[in-house]
């Protein structure tokens, strides 16, 4: 890219930048510091509001970068991330928004804590919250740092270093002075710039094949070099069973992880009633939807019109696929209209990490100072002093994600959200549906149920092929690696609910019965919900 085209990408990102920075202060103007109104901004929004703020929220830089890239680089086997990161809204439709929205008032331990000790679910939940979040949070940073390597060119790994800071510097901004409320509104506006830009290219891309998606797949194909194979199952998991089992621990994963994600979960608690949280849904799997099924086409659009080794070329994850398509699509990387396409899509992708990594920042936040802090100071503590711990664990947890994800900077954001979502399915997912779902459940099983999804797939992780024994590990000159799998979903999701049940069969404590069918009548029906 040229210093003019440059230029005209940093503007953009400069006026979003902007932009966002008003709302955050037109919302710290016009708010109080009640935690409502910090966590769940007043639970205000309409459902069509919070469905597209769902919408932004979910639909990250793995979404709009990692996703196409990966479909650019290995064709079909890069659609496992989009139909799991979809078909996981059906089971946050039919068995967790309504039925949290009812139970809670901020976090995932507030569920499951209305019917147990809270002091221990508390530390536990909150715990768990927070490692995914920064899981979470790593691959918006790592997507961040691509995006601009790739527009400031020579200067890649000085210019990734510094937006990754950046980035982090202002989610904490923006978590800090304006909330939820605040939060919300940057969702929307990027969840409306993201649609509409990955319209306007998939439009683009279907024009110069005349509409014809078969025209498309046969160029893709013929282009990736591996011929037939790039649209065959087994380019990336095939091969060995290894792969194969690798292959099935992501889709478990990616269709379980989401009902587990705490930024997803707070969302609920932003519209007044459960019905409003359906609604919510609803919506948001719409957006959602039609938006993944253009990620099919921009992911095969950039394998036959950008080429698989180009896209490489500039990043070797693929994480850079979508803009390069764009600058292609404009008349070229030296056209005006190349740049200010690629501009436009680079703004996009900018405005969608900030969006999310504010989102993932104030439910961490939210779960440092209402679960870990508030359990401890429980007596002493007011509204204020827990919305004070708030901001100030924002800046912590934003200074370990910009740390580990200047570590992470060369893995697939995808790639990374993928190991996100295994932990929150793991340590989570099976706690939250215990509580809502089995009468007998106790405190010592769900205290079991998150360490026991927690422990394993984060050890899992560390001693994987992620971390150390191969050319694409965070750290490729040593060798501890014992477990053969990059996503530990297929063994540590069992687990959890193991370790659950387990935990609750042999616990001595009598469950409280009035406690049970007060938590079940009101996620029912929301009779006493907050």
């Amino acid at each position: 890219m040229t210093t003019e085209h440059q230029t005209l990408a940093l503007i953009l990102f400069s006026l979003f930048i902007a932009v966002t920075l008003g709302i955050t202060t037109w919302v710290s103007r016009n708010r109080h510091g009640s935690a409502e109104e910090f966590y769940a901004g007043g639970r205000l929004f309409s459902p069509m509001e919070n469905g597209f703020a769902i919408a932004g929220d979910y639909m990250s830089a793995a979404s709009f970068l990692g996703i196409s890239g990966l479909i650019a680089l290995f064709g079909y086997d890069g659609l496992l991330y989009s139909v799991g990161f979809l078909v996981a809204w059906l089971v946050v439709l039919f068995l967790v928004a309504e039925l949290v929205r009812n139970c809670g008032r901020f976090t995932l331990a507030d569920v499951v804590a209305a019917r147990m000790s809270e002091r221990p679910v508390r530390i536990a939940a909150g715990t768990s919250s927070v490692v995914v979040s920064v899981l979470y949070l790593i691959a918006q940073m790592v997507g961040a740092g691509s995006l601009v390597g790739l527009l400031l060119g020579s200067s890649g790994p000085v210019a990734r270093t510094l937006t990754v800071v950046g980035v982090g510097a202002l989610m904490v901004v923006y978590v800090s002075f304006g909330g939820m409320r605040a939060t919300t509104w940057i969702q929307i506006v990027k969840a409306v710039l993201l649609m509409g830009g990955a319209i306007t290219l998939t439009v683009l891309v279907l024009l110069r094949f005349h509409g014809n998606f078969d025209q498309l797949l046969t160029s893709a194909a013929d282009r990736s070099g591996h011929g037939r194979a790039f649209l065959s199952p087994g380019l990336k998991y095939g091969g060995d069973w290894t792969a194969r089992i690798d292959f099935m621990s992501l889709g478990l994963a990616l269709v379980l992880g989401t009902a587990g994600l705490p930024h997803i979960l707070s969302r609920f608690y932003t519209v007044p009633t459960a019905r409003a949280a359906r609604r919510s849904v609803v919506w948001a799997i719409a957006l959602i939807g039609g938006f993944y099924l253009m990620t099919i086409v921009l992911g095969f659009g950039a394998a036959a019109l950008v080429g698989p080794d180009a896209v490489r070329a500039s990043n070797a994850s693929g994480n850079t696929a979508v803009p390069l398509l764009a600058a292609f699509l404009g008349g070229g990387a030296g056209s005006t209209g190349g740049a200010v396409l690629f501009a436009f899509v680079a703004a996009i992708a900018f405005a969608t990490i900030l969006a999310v990594v504010a989102g993932i920042t104030l439910a961490s936040s939210a779960s440092v100072a209402h679960d870990l802090y508030a359990s401890l100071k429980r007596r002493h503590a007011r509204q204020r002093s827990e919305v004070a711990v708030a901001r100030v664990a924002a800046v912590g947890i934003g200074a370990v994600a910009i740390a580990l994800g200047l570590l992470a900077q060369n893995l697939n954001v995808a790639f990374l959200v993928g190991l996100a979502f295994a932990v929150a399915a793991s340590a989570n997912l099976p706690v939250l549906l215990y509580s809502l779902f089995w009468r007998g459940f106790t405190t010592r099983g769900a205290v079991w149920s998150v360490y026991g999804g927690l422990i394993p797939s984060v050890l899992l992780v560390l001693v994987s092929p992620v971390v150390s024994g191969s050319p694409e590990s965070l750290f490729p000159g040593v060798d501890f690696q014992y477990f053969p799998l990059q996503n530990p979903g297929i063994v540590s999701i069992p687990l959890g609910f193991l370790a659950g049940w387990l935990g609750t069969v042999t616990s001595h404590e009598e469950p409280d019965e009035a406690k049970h069918a007060e938590t079940e009548v009101r996620s029912l029906t929301g009779a006493g919900a907050v």
